[in-house]
């Protein structure tokens, strides 16, 4: 399969300069997309761009508009905009190297794949991947895309260079701000210690192929049984339970051997009361059966 590039332009390290394309390292979320329909109809609604004063008028004729104040614009056509140039529009300048481990985790945002953009460009563009490589280190630079100047973090992989967009810090919420209102208390020792082995009996190598969109792949059910002119039986929502006693909860879940208590945390309640009964009585309830299918 072709890919489009993303982005074309050239990656530079100091004085070595290579030309190089971007392209996403990710598929688009999601299979199922929906149309607004008119049910008396079955027609597809269309979006029309209508003037409030005059009525439908042409995309092609429209300009975009900053509002400096209520009803009030700022217009500004395509050539004007694109005659704001910035250096990163074309080039990715890298400017310092840090530490992996110096960016935190909250700013990484969307993955790209880096490439040499024909054959003269593979020399350089394999001795700035392999420098950076024995360095290891990550390198910070600047790209334009969509309208906006980007941070990146450029990273060797395999023959290539991973590089991922960077959230700045305005985009990012200060955790205070959220986490205020947690309790400092700390946690009960003998809780903490059962929840640890419950972590421990669940530890695994990671695997992405185990991980599907549980819900994407259940509208997927509906819809084929749609199709086929079966009836869509109502789906009986979950019961809300609260954990009456934690310690009950964290102790019958230790000793469940398929640990349902990992896998349905809204039955922890139900789990507590159960514990109140003989063990050999115990009997935790299935979590519902869903549709899995093989990540891409």
């Amino acid at each position: 399969m072709a890919y489009r590039p993303t982005w074309q332009g050239h990656l530079r390290l100091s004085l070595v300069t290579c030309p190089v394309a971007l392209y996403t390292a990710t598929n688009a979320g999601g299979e199922v997309h929906f149309n607004l329909i008119n049910p008396k109809t079955n027609n597809r609604i269309k979006m029309i761009t209508t003037d409030p004063d005059t009525g439908p008028i042409e995309r092609a004729d429209l300009v975009k508009g900053y509002e400096v104040s209520k009803g009030e614009y700022i217009l500004l056509s395509q050539d004007e905009i694109n005659s704001v140039k910035l250096e990163s529009t074309k080039t990715i300048d890298i400017e310092k190297f840090v530490p992996a481990e110096d960016i935190d985790r909250v700013y990484w945002d969307n993955p790209y794949y880096l490439v040499p953009d024909g054959k003269l460009a593979q020399e350089a563009f394999a001795v700035i991947r392999e420098s950076m490589a024995r360095a290891g280190q990550i390198g910070i630079g600047r790209v334009v895309m969509s309208s906006r100047e980007r941070i990146v973090a450029l990273e060797p992989r395999g023959k290539g260079i991973l590089a991922y967009t960077l959230r700045t810090d305005a985009e990012v919420r200060k955790e205070d701000e959220i986490f205020g209102g947690i309790s400092d208390k700390d946690p009960d020792p003998q809780m903490i210690a059962i929840a640890q082995k419950i972590i421990e009996q669940q530890e695994g190598p990671f695997d992405p192929s185990q991980f599907v969109d549980r819900y994407e792949e259940a509208l997927k059910e509906l819809i084929a049984a749609k199709q086929k002119g079966h009836k869509v039986a109502k789906v009986e929502e979950p019961e809300d339970t609260n954990v009456i006693d934690l310690m009950a909860a964290l102790r019958a879940s230790l000793s469940a051997k398929d640990a349902p208590a990992a896998k349905a945390p809204a039955k922890a309640g139900a789990k507590a009361k159960a514990a109140e009964k003989p063990a050999a009585k115990t009997k935790a309830k299935a979590p519902a059966k869903t549709a899995h299918k093989k990540a891409s």
